[in-house]
């Protein structure tokens, strides 16, 4: 069987149209989120939600003791607000600086997102260069019902 290049691997996969999210996490008195589009929703009974996060990311270590994160869904006009949580590296103060609230289980919100869930981790799978995290969703809202979401496809933002 041949190898399989990286890059064009990549390639193919960007051309899945996927929703763009910040998954947040807080672990002790640190607060942070990361753009992510590696998100699904897994199960409806129970309701489990799976995200994916790259052993490479700032944020890896946190994902692997966190007993709770959040995934914020983010609506068409957020671009900056993805872009800021894309940026490799520790940011200025909390959450880069973006307006948030702490949930009832103790996981940071985004304010003016389309959508949020609120959920504990369920598991942790190994899965090549990423870990696998399956979370069960406790509280979540839509917020913003009539936008539209923000899209990434081939490597770029779109908008419905």
């Amino acid at each position: 069987m041949a190898e399989i290049d990286s890059r064009e691997f990549r390639s193919w996969s960007g051309h899945f149209a996927t929703g763009v999210t910040v998954l947040t996490v807080q672990v002790g008195s640190t607060v942070r989120g990361m753009t992510a589009n590696a998100f699904c929703s897994l199960s409806l009974h129970p309701p489990l939600v799976l995200v994916c996060i790259q052993h490479g990311a700032s944020m890896h270590p946190m994902f692997e003791v966190t007993e709770t994160f959040g995934v914020n869904i983010l609506a068409a006009d957020q671009k900056p607000l993805s872009d800021l949580f894309a940026q490799h590296g520790e940011h200025a103060g909390p959450m880069a600086g973006a307006p948030y609230r702490i949930g009832s289980i103790g996981v940071p919100i985004l304010e003016g997102v389309m959508g949020w869930a609120e959920c504990r981790v369920e598991e942790r799978y190994a899965g090549g260069d990423h870990i696998i995290v399956v979370g069960r969703v406790e509280e979540m809202a839509i917020e913003r019902p009539e936008a539209g979401p923000l899209l990434f496809y081939s490597g770029k933002y779109h908008a419905v």
